[in-house]
């Protein structure tokens, strides 16, 4: 009798060995379908803690939020010295119209853009167009509510200009780039980097003395004459707002 206990118990033993892995399979699966995988972050997050990282990554997070920081005071710092700037163009006297740039294709962008003003605010064909910095440009035609400005970047733009300190004239011509060429009549001009540009004191077509830019290079060897280029004073490639000086008749 003992034996054939014995031989009855040993086919359950063997049944629940071979049963509990399966068993606690079924618990982990129902475990993680009720938690939505919470279970599983959570053990992971337990298994893998030893490997998390340490101060040095702390300090170079932290390193990273400061220059966030100081990045977005200094972008603060600058578009509050735009908005004084353009503060001081719209504070316009007589004979001065400030006006948008309402826009300018990216196939032209160092020839025209067009402003949110026209002939009923009194603009019109030949008006000196200013910038922040100096001279950008000159309206070619208006519509009753846009202007088209022809930058001097243009190469059709030809306008004359007076290096003060060697006291030479000379053409400024555009080139479709962002430097404008300066093209002199004489051999010896004596221009040299870093000489300012500015409209002619006898100029007829623009106001005298408007700072147009700074002499970048000089070719002495060009034909027929010396050649310089030409850096802006006014940033062509992001204005937004400028002033319209008015013709008088």
């Amino acid at each position: 009798m003992a034996l054939q206990g014995r031989g009855l118990r040993l086919p359950s033993r063997r049944l629940v060995t071979l049963a509990w892995p399966w068993l606690l399979l079924l618990l982990i699966f129902t475990a993680v379908r009720l938690s939505k995988g919470a279970a599983v972050i959570d053990a992971y997050a337990l298994l893998t803690r030893p490997f998390w990282p340490g101060s040095a990554q702390s300090e170079w997070l932290t390193a990273a939020q400061q220059l966030d920081r100081q990045a977005r005071l200094q972008q603060l710092e600058t578009d509050n010295q735009r908005l004084r700037q353009l503060l001081d163009l719209d504070r316009a006297d007589a004979g001065v119209v400030s006006a948008p740039v309402i826009s300018r294709q990216a196939q032209g962008w160092w020839q025209q853009l067009v402003l949110g003003r026209g002939s009923l605010q009194g603009l019109s064909p030949g008006d000196a167009v200013i910038a922040p910095g100096g001279l950008l440009g000159r309206v070619a035609s208006v519509t009753p509510t846009t202007a088209s400005v022809l930058l001097l970047t243009d190469p059709s733009s030809r306008i004359g200009v007076w290096v003060g300190r060697a006291q030479r004239h000379g053409l400024l011509v555009g080139v479709g780039t962002s430097r404008p060429l300066l093209r002199f009549i004489d051999q010896d001009v004596g221009v040299r980097p870093g000489d300012v540009v500015s409209t002619s004191p006898a100029s007829t077509l623009l106001p005298p003395n408007l700072t147009i830019g700074v002499v970048q290079s000089v070719n002495e060897r060009a034909v027929p004459a010396p050649e310089a280029v030409v850096q802006l004073s006014a940033p062509v490639d992001a204005v937004d707002w400028v002033q319209v000086r008015l013709v008088r008749p």
